[in-house]
């Protein structure tokens, strides 16, 4: 067992490090920088570099990296080391200061969405010092943002950064409306990061998972998850040695991993981290998912992070639960009068406003193409926004609305019947399953996003929403003689305008997209609808406003997802094709082969063979289907390749070539229950998912 209070963050150059090895005004100047965004002088720089070598050195380190998030999603890093080389053939072990604010990565090979040419290389990584430096694998990795030669993101924490910002500069006017004047507002995401793990024997053999992520063919297994059985349920053995082995490296790293267990679908499991600042959390993600990768084949198996990996049951999501603190104030506490909690309502107001103004920005910042096999199926919400406040929260809404005084709701002893159990009190709210943005008792879920993706780009929307409506809100009630007054009226005012956006119900009922479609609100079912979002004016004016992205920085934005769905379902494609034809094609033949044998053998003796030709009749159609569904496929395709535009090849990808890759998996996956076993080319679901 290990010593959790020796090991937590002792790969971590955190505050702890810094005050012990920092001189106090150089610790001064820098917990000034990363509290209040002072900006760093190459002296002070210096100092800090000098230390963090230091200390990384004397942890194992040989190298040093300025780990950043390109256009990816995922994270890159260059190493150098710190030899600095004598003329004596002595080498000294050096990092300066700059060297630690300022890299030079080659931008050329990274997506830029035409923000640079392919010949302009030069690029910048600049060290965000609001996320600690750690070390991974004999490497100091310092936290940077990326950028290019004239200073555009080419990352996704640029705008994140810029979103916190600005949150921070609006929240801080609502609250000084308050007389409050807190040094730190920020916002806070706990990262619910859903996986799969299967046995690396069985990964080597798909080459759809391989190269995809997801199975593209695979009948539903006997039992999938219809017993309820896996969820909460005892872990095996080898996947509870690869949890403490990930525990174990998380709290190295200073990520404060909290709870694990066993997920609805089997073959499924969920961590989940305590809150941290938005930058930090989506850090520590990004790593859990890299140790999650990296750890899992110790145990002889391979993690499946992809948003869908088998067809028919439970997809991942990553849950994102976002709040915003002043200093330690949660300025989402409801409190236990929430009708009368000005400040909180102004909040909440700000957050209803933001969903619903920007409802498509929301739904495009979550859209991939696996993410679309995700939504709307097996517990996860559908596709269309929709902000649950739970009873409580919603009959508060409605008491403003209609300027009807409120009675809060007393807190309710559930009677468990039971003697020796304790006294449970019942919350004011329940939870939704199908709401895609829940709150939560003091945060919301945002239940959206996919398993695979970086968060980044969904709290950069949302952040920035959010800062727009309480800027708005400031705008109207600054200087008014009484604050309080106008602060109650424009609430009333906004939440009537906004309660379109607020549903309690279940989302998977049929009638909600007929309800949502009445009430004005966005349905959005696949990444090239939402998509578009991102480049409406409207999106423009926001991110200009709030400067967080300019127009060609969002332009780029759109070109990179689009090329980036695109490519995938490309790729999904290809695979399709050459599995069908080199392995699924060629077991069914030779399957039907052997059936065609013994039937003739049979009537040879005079037997009826019934079975065999039966089974022989619908296998031969199957080999039908598949060979002509691969000529459609295969023009599919080419056609998809052909169309210059961007958006009309996505679009073209997901209305021709999904479709043909579903009719050919349909055919295969009915094969796969008349072929035998053991002439069967891949490994099943019933093999995979219920491993030993």
């Amino acid at each position: 067992m290990s010593d959790i209070e020796a090991i937590y963050g002792e790969l971590v150059f955190n505050d702890r490090v810094m005050q012990d090895r920092l001189p106090r005004a150089t610790y001064k100047v820098l917990a000034q920088t990363i509290k209040q965004g002072q900006p760093l002088d190459s002296d002070i720089a210096n100092v800090v570099a000098h230390a963090m070598k230091e200390w990384a050195i004397e942890k194992g380190a040989t190298h040093y990296t300025h780990w950043f998030q390109p256009l990816t999603g995922i994270t890159s890093e260059k190493h150098d080391s710190f030899i600095d080389p004598q003329p004596d053939g002595s080498t000294l072990l050096a990092f300066s200061g700059k060297e630690l604010i300022k890299g030079e990565p080659d931008a050329s090979s990274f997506p830029s969405g035409g923000l640079r040419a392919t010949f302009e290389g030069r690029g910048y990584t600049a060290w965000d010092p609001t996320s600690n430096a750690f070390i991974k694998d004999e490497v100091l990795c310092i936290p940077t943002a990326f950028v290019s030669y004239t200073g555009e993101a080419l990352d996704k924490k640029t705008p994140l950064l810029r979103s916190m910002d600005a949150i921070s500069r609006e929240a801080k006017r609502v609250l000084g409306l308050f007389g409050q004047e807190p040094q730190m507002v920020f916002t806070t995401v706990g990262a619910e990061q859903e996986y799969f793990l299967i046995k690396e024997e069985d990964y080597k053999q798909r080459l759809d998972l391989i190269l995809t992520g997801r199975t593209l063919f695979g009948a539903v297994p006997c039992k999938g998850q219809e017993l309820e059985q896996h969820y909460f349920g005892a872990i095996r053995p080898n996947v509870n040695r690869f949890m403490i082995e990930l525990d174990d490296e998380l709290w190295r790293l200073g990520i404060p991993a909290k709870t694990k267990h066993n997920e609805v679908a089997p073959g499924q499991h969920e961590l989940t981290p305590l809150f941290e600042k938005s930058n930090a959390a989506i850090d520590s993600n990004l790593l859990i998912m890299e140790q999650m990768r990296k750890l899992a084949p110790r145990q002889g198996l391979v993690c499946l992070q992809h948003e869908k990996p088998f067809a028919g049951i439970n997809g991942s999501g990553k849950h994102n639960n976002w709040s915003l603190c002043a200093d330690d104030v949660n300025l989402l506490e409801p409190g236990k009068t929430p009708a009368d909690n000005l400040q909180f309502l102004v909040f909440l107001t700000a957050v209803v406003v933001a969903v619903d103004e920007y409802q498509g920005l929301l739904r495009m910042s979550i859209a991939t193409a696996g993410n679309d096999h995700r939504l709307g199926v097996h517990e996860a919400p559908p596709a269309i926004v929709s902000v649950f406040l739970g009873d409580e929260l919603e009959a508060v809404v409605q008491d403003i609305i209609a300027s009807k005084p409120h009675q809060t709701a007393e807190n309710v002893i559930m009677d468990l019947g039971v003697s020796t159990l304790p006294t449970i009190f019942k919350d004011n709210t329940d939870r939704n399953r199908t709401s895609p943005f829940a709150f939560t008792g003091n945060k919301f879920e945002f239940r959206m996003p996919g398993s695979e993706i970086n968060l980044s780009d969904a709290n950069m929307v949302l952040n920035t929403a959010v800062a727009k409506a309480l800027a708005d809100f400031a705008d109207a009630t600054e200087g008014k003689a009484d604050f309080k007054a106008a602060a109650r009226a424009y609430i009333k005012k906004a939440l009537g305008l906004h309660q379109r956006i607020i549903f309690n119900g279940d989302g998977y009922c049929d009638e909600w997209p007929e309800e949502a479609a009445r009430r004005g609100l966005l349905n959005l079912q696949n990444t090239p609808e939402a998509l578009p979002q991102l480049v409406s004016e409207e999106s423009f004016a926001l991110f200009e406003e709030m400067s967080i992205l300019s127009r060609s920085e969002v332009e780029s934005r759109y070109q990179v997802k689009l090329d980036n769905y695109a490519k995938r379902i490309n790729i999904e494609g290809q695979t399709s094709i050459r599995l069908a034809r080199r392995e699924y094609l060629p077991a069914i033949i030779e399957y039907s082969n052997l059936l065609a044998a013994a039937a003739i053998q049979k009537a040879q003796l005079g037997i009826k063979a019934k079975v065999e030709e039966s089974i022989l009749a619908a296998l031969n159609d199957y080999i039908g289907q598949i060979s002509s569904g691969l000529e459609t496929l295969e023009a599919a395709v080419e056609q998809a390749n052909a169309v210059e535009d961007p958006l009309q090849k996505a679009q073209t990808y997901c209305a021709e070539v999904i479709p043909a890759m579903d009719c050919i998996r349909k055919a295969v996956d009915a094969a796969e229950l008349l072929v035998g076993h053991d002439y069967w080319p891949v490994p099943s679901y019933n093999r995979m998912l219920f491993y030993t």
